[in-house]
């Protein structure tokens, strides 16, 4: 298990909120929010499980963060680690700790609680893109306040296409009406990405973009990056709420 980001107390030994992070892929690390969170003193505990890192069967930190990946939440053949992150957002959503998942993490969220996901499904998504705040954002803990039409980077061709019971929908966009979404208090799963940095882009993949209709990667970096400012300002405030989460059942534990 690979520590991203460790404050330490002076005698050797880290008393600060710890975060597990499931990385799916060798590019998806946690980019902007490694800071963030880190801004809210979270320690982040990354597991490369693509590269056959162990998870661990039971979920002691003071909360998950399950990152990006391309593959289906059930996906098991080619992502054998997909059991033991299932298995580990269940734990979270039993136990009430807070849990965020991006694009993958997100649908793996809704697969595990009852909802429905499918592969290429729907119109894709790449680059920054508009998303709206639904009326249910408004006394989110995470979503609360932002501005009603936030620019976020995407990449997807999979999507969720039924939330769980019960789950609170909190954002849509034009083409995909399920980009964020709250199950039960402390569990959250976003379509887009709030951690990714516009720099990412430039190296995608020009011939799948072609495929699906897309612009060309330096066409969509150059849009990211006029948007960077106001897509950084929100999502930093959401990865410091849900640092604060962490902080909170941390404090809790020990209490």
């Amino acid at each position: 298990m690979a520590t991203e980001t460790r404050q330490d107390n002076g005698d050797g030994e880290a008393r600060e909120p710890r975060l597990l992070v499931v990385r799916n892929h060798e590019g998806d690390g946690a980019g902007n929010w490694e800071q963030w969170l880190a801004e809210g003193g979270v320690r982040l505990d990354a597991v490369r499980a693509w590269e056959g890192e162990p998870l661990p069967e039971r979920l002691t930190h003071d909360g998950l963060l399950v990152l990006g990946g391309a593959y289906l939440p059930a996906d098991d053949a080619r992502a054998p680690w997909l059991p033991g992150t299932r298995a580990l957002a269940r734990q979270a959503l039993g136990t009430g700790v807070p849990y965020f998942g991006i694009c993958l993490g997100g649908q793996l969220l809704a697969h595990v609680a009852g909802g429905e996901v499918r592969g290429e499904h729907g119109t894709p998504e790449f680059g920054s893109v508009r998303l709206t705040l639904r009326p249910e954002a408004a006394d989110d803990p995470l979503f609360h306040g932002l501005p009603a039409h936030p620019p976020a980077i995407e990449n997807h061709v999979d999507a969720v296409t039924a939330l769980p019971a019960g789950a609170h929908w909190l954002l849509s966009s034009a083409d995909c009406p399920y980009q964020g979404f709250r199950v039960g208090a402390a569990a959250w799963g976003v379509q887009f990405h709030p951690e990714a940095r516009a720099a990412r882009i430039p190296a995608w993949n020009a011939g799948r973009l072609a495929r699906h209709g897309a612009p060309d990667p330096a066409s969509l970096h150059a849009h990211a990056l006029r948007e960077a400012p106001e897509a950084e300002a929100a999502w930093r405030t959401v990865a410091h709420r849900f640092a604060a989460l962490v902080a909170e059942r941390r404090g809790a534990a020990v209490a």
